[in-house]
């Protein structure tokens, strides 16, 4: 059977994780692909809040087995929390597989990412400062340690050995920082971690095959976006990682034969975290109108996020990238207390309009949003069921929305909940 992707197409917090919940529900397996704990996904299930960092949405349905793929990068410390907080408000963790390929955050990722964004001063990129960047930093450095290092005690203090030699340097001579003490780690990630860990450890190219083979269902799920993919998005300010759909392969193991269907999701305006190019942000009470309603603050971190008008030349570029087949929009709802609505449908750049996006950072700096101005509806969405039921103006918002990025709009959100959300299929439907 063929598999699904779910990818952000703007700069992250679009609520992917929610619209992976839902799919979730036709698949067998949803299988986590990159990033690390610096990206978090809330889901809210009969008015209770699920924020999840590590474990894949899919764990909240009891038939589908969650897969913490080989291109994620886990602090075993923050997934063995999660599991506890998990199964405290009961949900049930013993599906949960995770990669022996994945790669492990240690302690001192932690301190490096830190450390390395305090000396950068004022152009500090806005880590979250979990040790995301480090741990893959290592991993293509090939002196990372991975998951089924833990099995291993012997092999896990040699790789230990190797890195400390260089790192212990680093943190020594260049931060003046104490060295990193080897066998604390050790200890703590074998007598504590392992025994925790290991029965969850798994050969996942091969369980997602046979899962595949056998005609079951798969969904991968990345964690951050498009824009802060690190070959596609706005370099520096970027993630360690790939989170567009090609990086769905390399980190699942999964081929491109297999993949027929590419949803992204979009938020109905858009934010992004930390530093950056950011055309269309609001630094006016409509910015603080879209924080404040749409609760735009970290799941994680609880940093606030930078609001902005939806910027139609990203997400047009997020369906190139991505061969995206469809479209989610989330958050509608968010918009329905203004008067006017914008859409970004091109720039301005050096005086010339240019509707695809610049290839070239300086020029997405200098970007000036051309906009294309439409009413607002003034009507509480949170109770439409049905696409027939919204105003007409938050009907033609989306209709435009769909002419601008170029491939259909069919699930949109309408409020936080599991089911409050609209299937535009269902217009056909008398």
């Amino acid at each position: 059977m063929p598999a699904t992707i779910v990818v952000g197409t703007q700069w992250g917090d679009e609520g992917k994780g929610r619209f992976t919940d839902l799919l979730a529900k036709e698949m067998s397996m949803v299988v986590r692909y990159q990033g690390g704990h610096n990206a978090g996904h809330t889901l809210v299930v009969d008015g209770e809040t699920f924020a999840l960092q590590l474990v894949p949405s899919g764990v909240l349905y009891h038939y589908i087995t969650p897969v913490i793929g080989n291109g994620v990068v886990v602090d075993p410390r923050v997934l063995i929390a999660e599991i506890d907080m998990l199964t405290g408000r009961g949900v049930d963790c013993s599906r949960l597989k995770v990669s022996g390929n994945a790669h492990l955050i240690m302690p001192y990722h932690t301190e490096l990412d830190a450390l390395h964004e305090r000396h950068l001063g004022d152009a500090k990129l806005g880590t979250t400062k979990r040790g995301i960047g480090p741990a893959y930093a290592d991993k293509a450095m090939r002196v990372g340690l991975r998951v089924q290092d833990l099995a291993d005690p012997k092999i896990f203090r040699q790789k230990l050995e190797v890195v400390l030699s260089h790192t212990n340097q680093v943190l020594t001579r260049v931060f003046d920082r104490p060295p990193v003490d080897g066998e604390a780690i050790a200890a703590q990630y074998l007598d504590e971690c392992a025994p925790r860990i290991l029965p969850l450890i798994t050969d996942s190219v091969g369980l997602l095959h046979d899962a595949l083979e056998a005609g079951q269902e798969v969904l991968l799920e990345g964690a951050q976006a498009t824009f802060l993919d690190l070959d596609h998005g706005t370099y520096p300010f970027v993630t360690s990682s790939n989170p567009v759909a090609g990086g769905a392969c390399t980190g699942s193991g999964i081929g491109p034969r297999h993949i027929d269907r590419i949803v992204g999701v979009a938020k109905a305006y858009v934010t992004r975290v930390g530093s950056g190019p950011f055309p269309t942000e609001l630094l006016d009470d409509v910015g603080d109108h879209l924080v404040d309603v749409g609760q735009e603050y970290g799941v994680n971190t609880r940093r606030r996020r930078r609001p902005g008008w939806l910027d139609a030349v990203m997400v047009r570029h997020a369906v190139r990238v991505n061969s995206l087949t469809e479209i989610a929009i989330t958050k509608l709802d968010v918009l329905d207390g203004l008067d006017s609505l914008k859409v970004c449908v091109a720039y301005e750049i050096d005086g010339e309009l240019c509707t695809n996006l610049p290839y070239h950072q300086s020029q997405l700096h200098a970007a000036v949003p051309v906009y294309e101005e439409l009413p607002g509806w003034n009507t509480d969405l949170s109770a439409v069921t049905n696409p027939r039921q919204l105003p007409a103006a938050a009907a033609e918002y989306i209709e435009f929305l769909e002419s601008q990025i170029g491939v259909p709009i069919r699930l949109v959100g309408v409020g936080p909940g599991r089911e409050q959300y609209l299937d535009r299929n269902d217009r056909l439907v008398a």
